[in-house]
């Protein structure tokens, strides 16, 4: 029976089949809904004996708990309010067999219809906040559902068809342009890419607005020019500029008006802008210019002497016996603060004569905070003697092979005291290098007798110099990454994505720190486990192809993957982008029936080209229906080339292909039925497979 109850004479039944504890968490969004359409289902009841003429709810718990919200805020009246319901009588067992039927065919939408459905109601009445109101949700997640609804068709279709994950639909979703999505989908697909992937590659093509660049710019600017913003709606990354060239052009001429107004204030030769705040590979080429000190003045001397009784006065009475903690602290405190003062005056500015003025120049850097920073240290095209500055050798100031940058070693007298002789006079650049050189070889001495500290320092250097643009390690050890024998986009693969996975899963809070001294005390600081995880990445990044231009193979390199006992197979399986389609359709052939046997082979023999390969494509992943001994060999079977042979072999059959462009053509596969297809000198067909393709 369909009748109306008042809703204060409902209660929830405890044999509700509804027990979530996280569903209390969508009441509020149902309120809302029911607020806006009201109840569109009957609540399924059944009456009770005491208190009379009241009911249990044993479907319907969510919309229940939904109208007692709106009733608590005031809404509505749950004395007057009238509760469309359907009234079961029955023992336990069945009401509750009833629930559970009625809960079993609830099916909750997708996030594919939800995008359809938000992208519908928008339509009607272009009323976002609206519709975010009605449906109880914020307007963010209506905009993240209304930008799933524009991806690209083919994206779409595999979140409809659940090929993809939310999160995966949710990259690909970072940018609004379909093209982008459509170049990064051709390439990966559905094979092994994560959401973090896609996103990292879609980033790539674009600059964020937290980049040194676009803060420069500023958005207004930058789209003014006809720039393009997307908008993140699914990471709190920042929004991303889809148009960098505009961004960097812009702000090319941001700093170049900058330069050419400091220039004519300063009357330097020349200001050089570089949007970065390292400007090593700017100067190369260039003489950096050593200026002399002004002297002493006579208030300086006089504060420098002041200084230096006081800190005497300081020392003995903290020495004193009686003197007090409080007392204590506030001394050294003073102490402290004298000493940075006599730095100050020590390390005064360099003077640039006037003189030279013209003949050299300095940097216009960007900093990490987007501002324009003129760097302290001037430059010349050529070697410039400055008056006051000596040098025992007789040669320029600065001279020598190519760039003089700050980090050269040679200090000018503003710098720490090792760079200067008794008296404050500079010591010469070939005195100071024999010393440094001196000074080397007794810290390698000392390593020699603390082996964890070489070992983390070795570490650091070779990882963060992978991960930094520059920076002083005072070591020759690096960890390039290898020159590969093939350049360009190549075939995504489990392996390949498996790497940027456990890239992306180190420890690189590190990392965040700007000096490589704070960096690398950061680096000692990471537990055993997370060094040794960087240092596995690191050897596995460094990894050569193969060791010469040959088709060879790297023994220590098979000699690895013999201990670690590598199975290629559950790595690497071969499809049509990265080999069917570069073998000759003849070699296919062949494969087939060493896989599969003739039956096989023939099965295949009078196919185009382009359709062998795609059934190979299948057949070797698993997914084409075959003999269970059939689909097992296929599993197992890899090319020599990928092995890891004691010995290493030639692949006859694969090498007879190639990359030979007529190869891998359709043409062969266009001949009239029973035209007989050629094989390559190099392929090697078995008897049986002869007989078969005869047939």
């Amino acid at each position: 029976m369909t009748t109306t109850v008042k809703l204060s004479k409902l209660t929830l039944s405890p044999i509700n089949v509804r027990k979530r504890p996280d569903e209390l968490l969508e009441i509020p969004q149902l309120a809302a809904d029911l607020e806006a359409r009201g109840v569109l289902q009957n609540l399924l009841v059944t009456p009770v004996k005491k208190p009379r003429g009241t009911f249990e709810v044993f479907d319907g718990g969510r919309r229940l708990r939904g109208l007692l919200l709106l009733a608590e805020r005031g809404v509505i009246a749950a004395d007057e309010f009238d509760v469309p319901v359907k009234v079961l009588v029955g023992d336990e067992a069945t009401l509750s067999e009833t629930s559970t039927a009625a809960n079993f065919h609830q099916l909750k939408m997708t996030p594919a219809e939800e995008c359809r459905a938000f992208q519908y109601f928008i339509g009607l009445n272009n009323d976002m906040d609206g519709v975010a109101k009605r449906f109880g949700l914020t307007r963010r997640f209506v905009e993240g559902r209304l930008r799933l609804a524009t991806l690209a068709e083919p994206i779409f279709e595999a979140l409809s068809d659940g090929a993809i994950t939310l999160d995966v639909a949710k990259a690909y979703a970072s940018t609004e342009n379909q093209e982008k999505q459509l170049l990064v989908w051709n390439s990966y697909g559905t094979n092994y890419a994560n959401a973090d992937t896609i996103r990292r590659v879609i980033a790539n093509e674009t600059m964020k607005s937290s980049d040194p660049v676009a803060i420069l710019v500023g958005e207004d600017r930058y789209a003014g020019a006809g720039g393009r913003i997307d908008r993140d709606l699914f990471s709190d990354s920042g929004d991303k500029w889809v148009n960098p060239e505009i961004a960097q052009k812009l702000a090319g001429d941001i700093m170049e008006e900058e330069a050419r107004r400091i220039g004519e204030e300063t009357g330097l030769g020349w200001i050089r802008p570089i949007a970065s705040n390292y400007i090593h590979s700017a100067a190369a080429g260039l003489y950096r210019v050593i200026l002399p000190q002004p002297d002493l003045t006579a208030e300086q001397t006089a504060r420098l002497e002041a200084i230096s009784e006081r800190q005497a006065a300081i020392v003995e009475e903290m020495d004193g016996e009686a003197i007090s903690q409080q007392t204590y602290e506030a001394l050294d405190q003073e102490y402290d603060a004298l000493a940075e003062e006599e730095q100050a005056i020590q390390c005064r500015a360099p003077v640039l004569p006037d003189e030279i003025r013209p003949l050299v120049g300095a940097f216009l850097k960007l900093t990490p905070k987007g501002e324009m920073v003129l760097d302290t240290e001037y430059y010349s095209e050529e070697p410039v003697r400055v008056r006051g500055v000596d040098d025992d050798d007789g040669g320029p100031a600065d001279a020598g092979e190519g760039a003089t940058a700050p980090q050269d070693g040679h200090a000018p007298p503003s710098a720490p005291p090792e760079a200067v002789a008794p008296g404050g006079k500079p010591l010469s650049a070939r005195l100071f290098d024999e010393l440094a050189m001196q000074r080397r070889d007794i810290l390698g001495a000392a390593l020699l007798g603390h082996p964890a500290l070489a070992l983390d320092y070795a570490l650091f250097v070779m990882i963060d110099d992978r991960a930094s643009s520059f920076s002083a390690y005072g070591s020759t050890m690096r960890a390039r990454g290898p020159q590969d024998p093939v350049s360009g986009e190549q075939p995504v693969t489990h392996a390949r994505t498996y790497l940027a996975e456990a890239h992306a899963g180190l420890d690189s809070s590190w990392l965040d720190h700007r000096s490589e001294v704070d960096r690398f005390e950061a680096f000692r600081a990471l537990g055993d486990d997370s060094k040794a995880a960087w240092m596995a990445y690191l050897v596995a990044a460094s990894l050569e192809a193969k060791p010469g231009y040959r088709a060879e193979q790297c023994p220590l390199h098979n000699r690895l993957a013999t201990i670690m006992d590598v199975d290629v197979a559950s790595w690497w399986r071969p499809t049509s982008e990265n080999f069917f389609d570069r073998i000759s359709k003849g070699s296919i052939l062949a494969l087939l029936g060493k896989v599969g046997g003739a039956a096989l082979t023939a099965r295949h023999a009078t196919m185009k080209k382009s359709e062998i390969s795609q059934s190979c494509n299948r057949l070797f992943a698993g997914e084409a229906i075959v003999e269970p001994e059939v689909r097992d060999a296929a599993l197992a079977w890899v090319p020599d080339a990928m092995r890891f042979l004691d010995q290493p072999q030639a692949d006859g059959m694969e090498m007879s292909g190639g990359d030979d462009p007529d190869a891998s053509s359709d043409q062969e596969g266009d001949r009239a039925p029973g035209d007989e297809a050629p094989t390559d000198p190099g392929d090697v067909i078995e008897p049986e497979d002869q007989e078969a393709l005869a047939a």
